[in-house]
């Protein structure tokens, strides 16, 4: 089973890992950079703050962990998304590029969307909805 994650479950993914068998683990350029940005720029926010609270030693190999992201999980080429995101934004102007970069990711992969409960509002699980596209709210571990 393809699955895209978010930003937030990238990270998780990342720092506790998981035993998802059966899964294959794709994710976003946009959310790829989100997460990273975070990590390594942010300022204590929900997705910096899991490196943070870690000691020195544990954010640096953290953050190096997900600027070199394992092989197991997968981005997914603009090559292949860019057809889906031109006529996903054309069905529905109101996304804004990272959520028109997840259909695309979920309509290319045949994948089902696992988004943390704050990525599960607004319009995107909608639009997921009108492609006939699975997605599960995945609650994340409190990291801090």
């Amino acid at each position: 089973m393809n699955v895209v994650l978010d930003d937030r479950l990238l990270i998780e993914e990342i720092l506790v890992g998981s035993s998802r068998d059966g899964v294959d683990l794709h994710t976003t350029g946009y959310w790829y950079f989100r997460a990273c940005r975070a990590a390594e720029l942010g300022a204590g926010g929900h997705l910096s703050g899991p490196f943070r609270g870690l000691p020195a030693l544990e954010q640096r190999i953290a953050i190096d962990a997900l600027l070199h992201l394992p092989d197991d999980i997968e981005i997914v080429s603009l090559r292949d998304l860019v057809p889906f995101m031109v006529d996903t934004a054309r069905s529905h102007p109101q996304l804004n590029i990272v959520n028109i970069e997840v259909v695309a990711a979920a309509r290319a992969l045949g994948a089902v969307a696992w988004l943390s409960p704050p990525s599960a509002t607004g319009v995107l699980q909608h639009v997921l909805d009108d492609y006939d596209l699975r997605w599960e709210i995945v609650a994340t571990k409190e990291l801090k």
